[in-house]
């Protein structure tokens, strides 16, 4: 399958639902996905193309970045680690706080579960802000791995969330811009 009848695919089975959770807010729900096994695995497929032979691990944020996450490093061959809220994981951690719309927020992943030098790809379902996604690379950085690439479902350009990650120096790919 083409990126562009993938593109389309998707675009056909998100659907957008307006004021969710908030008035204002048009929200993508990737749910329809996994009821459509093929396109799934075209999905899956066209993200691990992306990745083939460039990072060493993935990283998946929680919870969206799992549902696709686990699948790339599975086709990919190579292992996934958790990036999770605080207190999801038990000692030791690396945690790394960032700052939300209105307070902060703090993901952890498991000590000594990355190497130093390891090429990684940090996946999520969705570009937005990029606070969140900053935050598991600089987690990244911490364990001595370099963050090669990050891969997203959906990016919303409008957020310029992708303008946070330009300082990792790492490739970003995402399949649908909206």
């Amino acid at each position: 399958m083409t990126d562009k009848v993938l593109r389309n695919r998707l675009a056909e089975s998100i659907e957008t639902i307006p004021d969710f959770p908030k008035a204002g807010v048009m929200f993508r729900d990737i749910t329809p996905i996994f009821l459509d096994t093929p396109l799934y695995e075209e999905v899956i497929k066209s993200f691990a193309d992306f990745s083939r032979g460039k990072i060493d691990v993935v990283c998946g944020i929680e919870s969206r970045g799992y549902l696709f996450g686990i699948a790339i490093a599975v086709a990919l061959e190579v292992p996934f680690i958790l990036i999770r809220k605080k207190g999801k994981l038990p000692p030791p951690v690396v945690s790394q706080v960032y700052d939300l719309e209105y307070g902060s927020s703090e993901i952890e992943m498991r000590e000594n579960q990355l190497k130093p030098g390891q090429r990684v790809l940090i996946h999520d379902d969705l570009l937005a802000t990029g606070g969140t996604t900053e935050a598991a690379a600089m987690l990244v950085e911490k364990q001595s791995a370099v963050v090669s690439q990050f891969s997203f479902l959906i990016e919303l350009d409008d957020l310029k969330g992708n303008e946070k990650l330009k300082r990792f120096e790492a490739e970003i790919y995402s399949i649908l811009h909206y």
